[in-house]
């Protein structure tokens, strides 16, 4: 049996004014080009298909345009939701899409729902999934008056795992109904869309349990040959485990993204389990850079960057500015350096705002910890100057808050 794992694709996604959906239809064209080469049996997409949950209608076109061509390929498709997903949207084409070969699991209310089996392309049965979506805490746990945001957490954590155990229990009694019938045994595989203990994510990927579950530990997924996870946006193995794996998003939905080598995976099994997992490289459908520097080093990169498109198809930039970020007239200065080549620039950040930034988020998660000189000291610390400077100037602000304190007295 062999499985292309992917997720989180993000159809319909508005990328700072931008479209995606040339890029998108380029990787269902891409994507069947390689199901059709590499003779795959079924393909999972481990949630946050939509990037909303009202997706506009060209990203519907896309998804059911997915449906139909795996369809005629005899391919089998498993969609799982994801917290961008709307579960009614999803539910409401489930049972259309099942005649069409497509299985869709939205919500994770019922856990004997949860448990599917994909087909080979010969029309057999080719593997047990628990194809388990995004858990939304409503769906698994009932709240209780006078817990601590702590106990919250561990609550859910339980829950979430007691769910993943009763699906897998289901799963496995299926398995063994269907070898009775089969005279074989089907691997088994478990789907989820969550944040796993030690999981590297981007800028894109929204946290989805706020106040409660913030990372779910690896050994409390049930004994699967593979666990297809979707929501880290970074392809990575999980706790460098081979078989619990993040195909990541395959393209970049943040900056952040545009030096990850997008990617899909492989995943071959048999009766004795997961037999290897091979990484297949996305191609750039559009190219997306993220460039430093003080003006001069700007003239310079911009020019590079653009060696990369075409008037048909811009390099998308994002330009951090350095040293000359005070300047009242920057866009229009980056707008000048840009003139006349394939590149456009979609967002502008200055160095020193992002700085100032990243301060007061520090300063405002522990102002009670802080004195004014802590505050005082933490903003010097992100100017460039000479150790006497730095001292006359402490020294001032001592004095000026001293006085400060003994007017109020």
């Amino acid at each position: 049996m062999r499985i292309l794992h992917t997720s989180d694709w993000h159809l319909g996604q508005h990328f700072m004014g931008k479209s995606r959906q040339v890029e998108h239809q380029a990787l269902i064209d891409w994507l069947l080009e390689k199901v059709a080469e590499h003779k795959v049996d079924a393909v999972l997409i481990a949630g946050d298909i939509f990037d909303t949950g009202a997706p506009p209608s060209y990203a519907r076109e896309l998804y059911s345009q997915l449906v139909v061509r795996l369809r005629e390929a005899h391919v089998g498709l498993l969609l799982l939701g994801g917290n961008h997903d709307s579960v009614a949207v999803l539910d409401e084409s489930r049972a259309l899409l099942a005649c069409l070969g497509t299985t869709v699991v939205a919500a994770a209310a019922d856990p004997a729902g949860q448990v599917c089996v994909l087909p080979r392309r010969d029309g057999e049965a080719g593997c047990v999934v628990c194809a388990i979506p995004f858990i939304r805490p409503r769906d698994v746990l009932f709240s209780q008056a006078g817990q601590s945001a702590e106990e919250k957490q561990v609550s859910l954590q339980i829950a979430i795992k007691t769910h993943y155990q009763t699906v897998f229990d289901a799963a496995i009694t299926r398995r063994t109904a269907l070898a009775a019938d089969l005279g074989r045994t089907l691997p088994l595989i478990a789907t989820g869309h969550l944040t796993t203990v030690g999981a590297s994510a981007s800028e894109s990927v929204r946290e989805i349990y706020v106040g409660a579950l913030e990372a779910f530990p690896t050994n409390a997924f049930p004994p699967a040959d593979y666990i297809a996870l979707g929501h880290i946006h970074r392809p990575q193995q999980v706790g460098g485990l081979e078989h619990i794996r993040y195909s990541g998003s395959p393209i970049p939905l943040s900056f952040d993204e545009t030096r990850q080598q997008k990617e899909v995976l492989l995943v071959d099994l048999d009766a004795d389990g997961l037999k290897t997992v091979t990484a297949l490289p996305v191609p750039c459908f559009q190219a997306l850079m993220s460039i430093s520097g003080n003006l001069l080093e700007l003239k310079v990169a911009i020019v590079a960057a653009a060696r990369e498109g075409s008037a048909a198809k811009p390099v998308w930039l994002e330009v951090t500015v350095k040293e000359d970020d005070y300047l009242i007239d920057l866009p229009a200065r980056i707008e000048g350096l840009t003139e006349g080549l394939p590149v456009e620039v979609l967002r502008i950040r200055r160095d020193r705002g992002n700085a100032v930034a990243r301060l007061e988020a520090q300063v405002s998660e522990t102002l009670d910890e802080l004195t004014p000189s802590d505050v005082f000291a933490r903003r010097l610390a992100q100017e460039e100057l000479a150790d006497e400077l730095q001292a006359a100037l402490t020294e001032r602000y001592t004095s000026i808050v001293a006085d400060l304190q003994d007017a109020a007295q």
